[in-house]
């Protein structure tokens, strides 16, 4: 079960344990059945997921670039990552093979360090994974790149309203 919540008190009980007070939306009969049970919760800050119009038309622009470039969707995906997505470095050592941990990555160099050889890996965070303003600025990106090739993309007001529905 998942939902959006609000913390609205937090205090210590007479035996020492954290009592957490939330509020949200959602039926009393749902949460009656979890009464007493252990649970096992995860704290997030909530983030709206992505809209699947979004992800469409998204991939519709990347599939003009690729036509256009004459490069294949996933070449231009890539690009589109490395150029407007999420990513950070991790190193890992040389002799492991990374491509069964991470989907969208390149290598960046390699060094060693405290004995050991290690290879540095960029690593880009699929679209999937991102939230509504990672996404926002992925969307921006492949429209710049599809406007600069001549390809026809939604206003910037169409664009808007399509990323306001992440947060309906």
């Amino acid at each position: 079960m998942e939902f959006k919540a609000s913390i609205i008190d937090v205090a210590k009980s007479i035996s020492g344990k954290i009592r957490l007070t939330l509020e949200f939306d959602g039926n009393l009969a749902d949460l009656e059945k979890y009464l007493k049970k252990e649970l096992r919760i995860t704290l997030k800050r909530w983030r709206e997921k992505r809209s699947p119009d979004a992800n469409a038309y998204c991939w519709a622009l990347i599939g003009q670039i690729a036509n256009v470039t004459r490069l294949s969707k996933q070449e231009v995906y890539m690009d589109m990552l490395r150029d407007y997505g999420q990513s950070m470095v991790v190193p890992v050592l040389s002799d492991v093979d990374v491509s069964g941990f991470f989907k969208y990555y390149e290598m960046q160099g390699h060094r060693y360090h405290h004995g050991a050889h290690y290879t540095d890996y960029i690593v880009y965070k699929g679209s999937s994974e991102y939230d509504t303003y990672e996404m926002s600025v992925l969307i921006d990106g492949v429209i710049h790149e599809a406007e600069q090739l001549g390809i026809p993309t939604i206003t910037p007001r169409e664009a808007e309203r399509l990323l306001e529905r992440w947060a309906a």
